[in-house]
């Protein structure tokens, strides 16, 4: 090992010896576990950080040979020493490497690329352990989680360009993403979904929020992030009258236990803000990669927002467009409402009767029925305007409502998952309290969020960093695991 090691190593050994005393000896004795549990923690991090700095300036301390920029140039010659920062999960560090220069030809350090380093200062690791926090919460909440928990001080700003960049191979994971045979038993039916989810946006610039807001205004402006999902599933057979029961929770002790609901399979999710068009056009190359044999059956859910429908008809021709069953029952519930009342004790019974129709495939006796209604003279403005949008959704969308065929047949007739994932994936973080977004800002965290969400986590980390590699030093990657992670099995 060489000499300019020795003091660090000695220093580690004195630091993990006063370590093993600290707690074996009398000073732990009369303390709480709180206290000895945070004390090693801190002093574990600082031992980090040494055993991180000497694998460094072990590495660094070997000269290489000299490299050359291309395969058939000339050899660079050595220059001096350059010193380099890197800000790891145990705090910042530096050290020098040896530096090849030659006049015109430029200059590097063969070693960032043995090291796989990053092309800024902070780690890969770290940068990981944060993007996954900051997908969650809001970004001062994680520079405040940094700072309480690793001691690490960070400004927001530098939170969010970490995201950006980190994100910006989302959509190639995705496109070099092979998908695992699926066995027919677990998932037949191929199924695709999509919906909207407005994201506010800062106030563009030059432009002045109102004083004072008007009737129904809103501070601030939302753009549309379109979400999409696409999965397969098992058939689930079901009666009508079985789905009627679970709309209007109505569990009868009579009534055998309904089978376990199959999970959906390898399910994806995306949002972006870029427009429906290229929404729908991704979701139908990853669909794509999806076909085989084992599938029966291909399903495409919509809430009814006619832009969609369009474009899932254009993309998927060969999809059977489903109108979800829970938009189609609000709507009979909103006429229950108008004609009686919230409160009125046949309300239910009036919705459960031509609820119980549609999924029975007759949705043209309830638009018969209800237009029957609108035209009884008693009837007000509002009751007949109600009515009217009523008829007006349910014949726009009577191909898309042959309920009984697509339960004989285990179909998903609900946008359950899309619907969960408007609010989870975009709701629940991009619209806590005053939060404003930038396209590109918000467009970083939907991305990653996004991969968070589907379960590919560490698959995307490993392809990000073999790209970001292949960027910076024009090769694969050499280092399938992190710097950190080296240290970690070295010590174990």
């Amino acid at each position: 090992m060489a000499s300019n090691t020795e003091p660090i190593v000695q220093q580690l050994q004195q630091d993990f010896q006063a370590l093993l005393g600290y707690v074996t000896g009398p000073e732990a004795q009369t303390q709480s576990a709180y206290s000895v549990e945070l004390t090693l923690f801190r002093r574990v991090l600082a031992l980090g950080a040494a055993l991180l700095q000497l694998f460094f300036v072990s590495r660094a301390a070997v000269r290489p040979e000299a490299p050359r920029l291309t395969p058939d140039g000339p050899e660079l010659p050595y220059h001096d020493q350059r010193p380099v920062s890197y800000y790891s999960v145990f705090g910042k560090l530096s050290f020098e490497r040896h530096y090849f220069y030659a006049a015109g030809a430029g200059g590097c350090c063969p070693l960032d690329a043995e090291l796989s380093l990053p092309a800024g200062c902070y780690s890969d690791l770290l940068r990981e352990w944060l993007d996954y926090d900051g997908t969650d919460g809001a970004y001062r909440e994680t520079a405040s989680t940094a700072l309480r928990i690793l001691g690490l001080k960070l400004s927001i700003q530098a939170l969010e360009t970490m995201m950006q960049a980190d994100a910006g191979d989302v959509t190639a994971f995705y496109d070099q993403l092979a998908e695992p045979p699926v066995p027919p038993a677990v998932g037949s039916i191929l199924v695709v979904q999509a919906d909207g989810k407005g994201v506010p946006m800062v106030q563009p610039r030059g432009e002045s929020p109102p004083l004072r807001l008007g009737k129904g205004q809103k501070r601030g402006k939302k753009k549309e992030a379109v979400v999409t999902s696409v999965y397969t599933v098992a058939p689930y057979g079901r009666t009508p009258q079985e789905v009627l029961s679970a709309l209007l929770r109505e569990v009868r002790a009579s009534e055998p236990e309904p089978a376990r609901r199959p999970q959906p399979v390898n399910k994806e999710l995306h949002a972006t803000l870029d427009g429906k068009e290229l929404a729908i056009s991704r979701l139908q190359e990853r669909a794509a990669r999806r076909e085989g044999p084992e599938l029966q059956d291909r399903v495409a859910l919509s809430d009814g927002a006619e832009a969609l429908q369009q474009q899932l008809q254009h993309h998927f021709p060969h999809y059977s467009l489903v109108l979800d069953i829970i938009h189609a029952s609000e709507y009979l519930w909103d006429s229950a409402n108008a004609l009686l009342g919230e409160k009125h004790p046949q309300r239910t019974a009036w919705v459960r009767s031509r609820l119980g129709q549609l999924l029975q495939g007759d949705t043209e006796a309830v638009i018969a029925d209800l237009a029957e209604l609108a035209n009884e003279p008693r009837r007000s403005a509002v009751q007949i305007e109600t009515l009217h949008k009523t008829i007006g959704y349910y014949r726009r969308n009577l191909p898309y409502m042959r309920y009984d065929h697509y339960l004989a047949r285990g179909w998903p007739i609900g946008t359950g998952v899309i619907e969960g994932a408007c609010g989870h994936l975009v709701k629940d973080r991009m619209e806590q309290g005053g939060m404003r977004w930038t396209k590109d800002g918000a467009q970083a965290v939907l991305d990653l969020r996004g991969v968070r969400l589907s379960g590919d986590w560490d698959a995307y980390w490993q392809f990000h960093r073999n790209q970001q590699h292949a960027r910076l030093y024009g090769t694969a990657s050499s280092a399938p695991v992190t710097v950190e992670l080296q240290v970690l099995q070295l010590a174990a």
